[in-house]
């Protein structure tokens, strides 16, 4: 017995001094933990200073009832149950039962709020008992930080993500230049896995990150954003895009890619401007004209019989659109009619027998590489060569009218844009600065990629040809008097791969004639360009109508017009110089918006199910929607008490 003891006796002593620094760090370890307090991304801002995506805090609000003496929660719980009533929408009684119960129960975690917001946080800071802090109030705020666009999920793709799942667009392109240096906070356990802050303020407080300013302009964005959905919704087709890009400076002033989901709504599904390469259809003989004038091998009086619409090359039909064809008619009015006969003969006539010629022009117009962009993602474009093997009889003469090549929308916008700006080729951009506080740290200027890419003749007669698209030819549809445009219309048939069926038989192999992409490319003003724009919408309902004049380029048409009206193209000054102060308040006042004006449910009757959506999420309501289009109807009413996390239903139609 006196040998246990004394075993029992030397144990004590060892883990109390030999052992005892070590024990007391493992129960430190175990009580007491170092949690980082992440830090915002910097924000994204439009050209102008508007916000366009930013980091906002939330906050979930607990209380630890056992900090509380019984004193000071008696004395002041009618007060703080008043308060709570006011702000999260639940009676007095409601919240003194809680409170009254969960003291009883000892509670040291009593959650009290979700996802309030920065305004609301500070707020409930001076609530009764809440003001006295973490250890004689037991107020507990956990924050963490959410991503949010202002202006809804307007051009979404293009500004981006990165996160879970991945990165993407300007986000994903500058993740690193945005994260912001961490912070710390101290962490005390108090029961059952449940920690709470030790201290009021932070260790360290989190240094947010940089700033991004864009080239985006907020007015031309909602204008190019609701043209195309209007068109898409209408056409009921797939999926679309849209670019308006500045003639001079490469700037894109706004993008928009809208794809269908399966109940017929319209979102920001992928960067089809930048992603998607596919075959373009008689936009393309934009550059067949071009080659073919620059090397003098024709002018636009050069008259080509189109015969009756229909000729076949090596047992490959080429056919116009117009039933017995055009006749005979000069190389300018095969453009204008979009004639593929016309243009077929042209090309094959002076350059069969030389393609690497023809196709080296196609280099220097930078269709036969990616553009460039830092955003990820790009589409790849492919051009035939007479070097590959599958390089046959007919390739120079299907790529002379669009078929057999594949080029993105930003491709093609960089190629007719060059024209537009006497004929110097500039890669388009999305950034205009990038900036730490309230330093710029760097500009980017005006890339020049082909100083020159046609004569100062050949430039001008492509001009007046592309002008008389709109006065004369295939898209006279959208003529106006008031204000002169000028383009290219679009339409070609998709084609339809071969692959095996589930039953192992091969189908495909064909270019469709149900399936059809339509597009229009162009610029404004004809004369003094200031931009130019390309819209491309993939599968309309061919009922409703599948040509380029019928479908994109009424989509150009009102994005040109609106902007005439809202920004006169003519006497618009360009102004560099950001303002600045309105980027520093705009956090704030995007916060308080959020926050404070929406405090009853708005009325989105009449608004795209896109917009509502955007709008309903942003003040914290979940949406469930059917139908397709427009608002018809909402389940709650316009002015009723708006209480975040309730459900509210729109019917589209």
């Amino acid at each position: 017995m006196t040998l246990f003891l004394l075993v029992i006796v030397f144990r004590v002593f060892t883990i109390q001094y030999s052992e005892g620094d070590k024990y007391k760090k493992l129960s430190t370890e175990l009580t007491i933990r170092q949690d980082t307090i992440y830090a915002n991304k910097g924000n994204v801002y439009a050209s102008d200073g508007n916000l366009l995506a930013t980091s906002m805090s939330k906050f979930t609000i607990r209380m630890d009832l056992v900090a509380v003496n019984n004193n000071l929660f008696e004395k002041n719980i009618t007060g703080l149950s008043s308060e709570l009533s006011k702000m999260l929408g639940k009676s007095q009684k409601y919240y003194q039962e809680k409170l009254r119960n969960a003291k009883k129960r000892k509670h040291r975690y009593l959650l009290i709020a979700r996802n309030i917001g920065y305004t609301d946080y500070l707020k409930m800071k001076q609530f009764p008992i809440f003001n006295k802090g973490v250890y004689k109030g037991g107020f507990i705020a956990e924050h963490k930080t959410v991503r949010a666009h202002p202006i809804g999920k307007i051009a979404a793709r293009t500004i981006g993500y990165d996160d879970y799942r991945g990165g993407a667009g300007i986000e994903g392109a500058f993740s690193d230049f945005m994260e912001g240096e961490n912070g710390l906070r101290w962490k005390q356990k108090i029961a059952k896995n449940q920690w709470k802050p030790i201290n009021d303020v932070n260790e360290k407080e989190p240094i947010d990150g940089h700033d991004i300013i864009t080239t985006i302009d907020v007015n031309i964005q909602d204008i190019t954003h609701h043209a195309l959905l209007d068109k898409l919704e209408y056409f009921e087709a797939d999926h679309g895009c849209a670019v308006v890009m500045e003639t001079a400076t490469g700037e894109i002033k706004a993008i928009s890619n809208l794809g269908r989901t399966s109940s017929g709504a319209y979102y920001e599904k992928r960067n089809y401007a930048v992603w998607e390469s596919h075959e373009p259809g008689s936009t393309f003989k934009l550059a067949s004209l071009m080659i073919a004038l620059d090397d003098k091998v024709i002018d636009t009086s050069t008259v080509v019989d189109t015969e009756k619409g229909k000729i076949f090359i090596h047992n490959r039909k080429v056919e116009d659109s117009r039933r017995g064809g055009y006749g005979k008619i000069s190389a300018g009015r095969v453009f204008e009619v979009s004639s593929n006969v016309g243009i077929v003969k042209l090309i094959k006539k002076h350059y069969d027998d030389k393609p690497e010629k023809f196709i080296s022009k196609l280099e220097d117009y930078g269709f036969t590489k990616p553009v460039g962009f830092q955003i990820k993602g790009e589409g790849k474009p492919y051009v035939p060569n007479p070097k590959e093997k599958s390089w046959n009889k007919i390739s120079l003469e299907w790529m002379s009218w669009g078929y057999g090549v594949s080029v993105t929308p930003m491709q093609t916008l960089m190629f007719y844009n060059a024209v537009a700006n006497n004929g110097v080729m500039v890669k388009p951009r999305f950034i205009k600065e990038l900036r730490r506080q309230d330093k710029t740290e760097k500009i980017f200027e005006t890339q020049v990629l082909n100083s020159k890419i046609a004569s100062k003749e050949t430039l001008s007669k492509l001009r007046k040809v592309m002008e008389n698209v709109v006065i004369k030819g295939t898209a006279d549809n959208i003529y106006s008097s008031n204000f002169s445009m000028a383009g290219k219309t679009g339409t070609a048939k998709k084609y339809i791969p071969r692959t095996k069926n589930k039953n192992g038989k091969w189908e495909g192999g064909y270019y469709s004639t149900k399936h059809y992409v339509a597009s229009f490319a162009g610029f404004f003003p004809a004369d003094k360009p200031k931009y130019s724009c390309i819209v491309v919408v993939h599968d309309p309902k061919k009922e409703k109508g599948y040509y380029g004049a019928t479908v994109a380029a009424p989509v150009f048409k009102e994005i040109a017009q609106k902007i005439y009206t809202t920004t006169p193209v003519d006497n618009q000054s360009v102004e560099d110089k950001v303002e600045f102060l309105a980027i520093k308040n705009q956090f704030e006042n995007f916060d308080k918006k959020l926050n404070k004006e929406h405090q009853r449910v708005p009325d989105v009757r009449g608004m795209s199910g896109m917009d509502a959506l955007a709008l309903l999420e942003n003040i914290g309501l979940k949406v469930k929607f059917s139908g397709v289009g427009k608002v018809k109807s909402q389940s709650l009413k316009k002015g009723e008490k708006l209480i975040k996390g309730k459900t509210i239903f729109l019917k589209l139609s």
